[in-house]
This record gives C-alpha cells, structure tokens and sequence, in this order.
C-alpha cells in the first residue's frame, strides 16, 4: 500500500514536470512553417493546460498534495501562459496592452502569494480568477489557430477575449491586492 501510495503521490507532479517539459517543444512547433505547425502547437497547449487540470484533481481526490507540487504547479502554468503569450505579441497575433496586464499581474499575485505563504496565510482562488483563466485559454486558442480555426472574425473574437482576459485579470488582481493588505 505504502508503494501504491508513493507511485499516486509522484503522478500529478509528473504531470506538472512534464508540462514544462512541454515548454520548448510548444515554442519549437510554432514557430515552424506551415498550416500543420498551428494544429501542433495548440494541440500541445490544450494538453498542457489539460495536464494542469488533471494534476490538480488527481493531488486532490487522492489527497497526495506535496510541497513540491504546491511550488512548482503554480510556476509551471505561469511559465507555460506566459511563453505562449510572448510568442503570440512576438508574431503579432495579438496586442501589447493585454499581454502586459495579464502578465504583470501574474507576477504581482506570485509575488502577494509567496509573502502571504511567509506568514502562514492564504487567499482563496475566487471564481472571476477560474473564469479569467478559462476565457484566457479561449483566447489563446484562437489565436493560436488563427485562420485555420472555423469561425469568422476569428482575429477579433481572439482579441476580445484577450481584452475580457485582460480586465477580469485586473480584477482578480484587486482582490488579492485588497486581501494582501489586510496582512501588511
């Protein structure tokens, strides 16, 4: 049983490793020529972000969380967000101004979470947080696929989800400034 245990305890930080091992081929297969490189990279997202899912509830269904995890999980989805965004403004598939927004906030929450965690205090994940995070991946989606994908104005739905992304950031972002400050 204790072997039983060890081998679930080690299979959602596996889960989270092999999403940053993810990273550079993501970055390798969009940058590559061609329709097929598209399909490549944003099948490799979706499995990404569907890893980070499935980490989570595996950690928690069999309540195999360890510090490991709770360190690096939250790291691998910000290296993974943001790799992904910088290559999407680099391509100019999408704006500056969002891509700013969402990641100066990513790091301005990090920051908040790992003071917060010295002094032994948590905030919860809000659901504008759950709800910025699941318009975002639309977004990126989208973009990513560009033309390929079946909808018209797949540009413009792709940049306003980014901006919805973008606002709801910022406010998720209030929240935890305003939590913060009740420990300052």
């Amino acid at each position: 049983m204790a072997k039983l245990n060890k081998i679930l305890k080690n299979i959602p930080n596996a889960l989270t490793v092999l999403r940053i091992l993810l990273i550079p081929i993501l970055v390798i297969s969009f940058y590559l020529e061609g329709k097929m490189s598209h399909y490549v990279s944003t099948g490799i997202f979706i499995f990404a972000s569907i890893t980070d899912y499935i980490d989570g509830v595996l950690a928690r269904y069999w309540k195999v969380q360890t510090n490991f995890g709770r360190m690096l999980d939250p790291i691998a989805d910000k290296m993974l967000v943001a790799s992904i965004l910088l290559m999407l403004v680099d391509q100019k598939i999408a704006s500056v101004i969002p891509i700013v927004i969402i990641l100066c906030r990513e790091i301005f929450v990090s920051g908040m979470r790992e003071y917060l965690a010295s002094i032994q205090k948590t905030v919860p994940v809000r659901f504008v947080g759950k709800v910025k995070t699941a318009i975002q991946m639309i977004a990126i989606i989208i973009l990513l696929l560009g033309s390929h994908v079946p909808v018209s104005n797949h540009a413009l739905i792709g940049e306003m989800c980014l901006w919805i992304a973008a606002a709801l950031t910022l406010i998720s972002g209030g929240f935890y400034f305003v939590e913060g400050l009740k420990h300052i």
